[in-house]
């Protein structure tokens, strides 16, 4: 057991530092290439804080681990929303002005009640992962679109000053962003391994493993870049990579999982960890875009909810580990 533990900890180590370069190089690349700040911080950043998701659960599908790929993508939803966003916002409220960020939290709403309906056969096939990957790139079609019709927006503006804070040269962006690919791919295989190997050991489903140790440590590069933005008062840019980064596991993640290897989903994934994300998510959108007059904002007795509910849920899932191995 030791040296899976030594591999789960190493590949998380490395994969969040690879993610980290991975954004940042891609990011640099896309804006030297002539995209818009707007794009960079929906897609490039948003989305590219998700490449760990995205490799660990493809790897974990192809080695016929799907269980695992599922509670990485949902448990990262609750670690982002739950870890990230409450920590950040106990630590200092968010003010939500993005118009982008405010159009995004009812899609992903609306996003993750679709995700229910394509589990209550008990199983997410080939063709719905299909679906959910059009969808994705449907969504991606229509943020380009906007990106290009909108006028000056917060998110913008916070992205610019990012890329302005920490200049990479596009020869530089490009090596970067090569590298870090090829690590995340590097980590991401010690990891499910270690992953595996644990779960196999304590008796308990891969997908519960997912839904704990992996969704936290793939979800580390999102609260890095969530923390780094505060310092510098980028509320918007916080707010707007979780939104993002869950979009992208929802339609993303498990989207691609599903077509490398149908994922079978219990009841319990509907009853318990769907339905805490749900709640989750609804929480967050009322809280950032506001209601009756009142601004959006996440201030630090709803950041404290938000805590409140991951760390609970942790809690419980960390009992239905040591049940299963014995140790209660």
């Amino acid at each position: 057991m030791l040296l899976p533990l030594l591999a789960v900890l190493a590949g998380l180590v490395l994969l969040v530092w690879s993610a980290e370069r991975f954004v940042d190089g891609a990011a640099a690349t896309s804006r030297r290439l002539g995209v818009s700040p707007l794009l960079v911080g929906m897609l490039v950043i948003g989305f590219g804080t998700s490449a760990p998701e995205l490799m660990v659960s493809s790897l974990a599908a192809g080695q016929g681990n799907p269980g695992l790929a599922l509670g990485n993508g949902y448990g990262s939803n609750i670690a982002n929303i739950g870890l990230i966003l409450g920590l950040v916002a106990v630590v200092s409220p968010l003010a939500v002005h993005s118009s982008v960020v405010r159009r995004e939290l009812p899609i992903l709403v609306a996003v993750t009640f679709l995700s229910a309906l394509l589990m209550w056969g008990g199983m997410i096939s080939r063709l719905e992962g299909t679906l959910l990957l059009v969808l994705l790139a449907a969504m991606i079609g229509y943020s380009i679109w906007q990106a290009r019709r909108s006028g000056s927006d917060p998110l913008a503006d916070e992205t610019e000053e990012s890329l302005q804070a920490h200049p990479m040269s596009l020869r530089r962006g490009v090596i970067w962003t090569v590298v870090g690919l090829a690590l995340l791919v590097l980590s991401s295989r010690v990891l499910v391994w270690g992953a595996v190997e644990i779960a196999v050991g304590f008796g308990v489903s891969d997908l519960i493993i997912g839904l704990t140790i992996v969704a936290v440590g793939t979800s580390l590069p999102e609260l890095a870049s969530s923390f780094s933005a505060l310092r510098k008062g980028e509320h918007d840019l916080v707010v707007g990579n979780v939104v993002g980064s869950n979009l992208f596991n929802t339609l993303g993640v498990v989207g691609l999982a599903a077509v490398i290897h149908p994922i079978e989903a219990g009841s319990e994934v509907l009853l318990r960890d769907w339905m805490l994300m749900t709640v989750m998510t609804l929480l967050m959108t009322v809280f950032a875009i506001g209601w009756k007059g009142r601004p959006g904002r996440i201030n630090r007795l709803e950041g404290a909810t938000l805590l409140a509910l991951f760390i609970g849920y942790t809690v419980f899932m960390v009992h239905l580990v040591l049940r299963s191995a014995g140790a209660l």
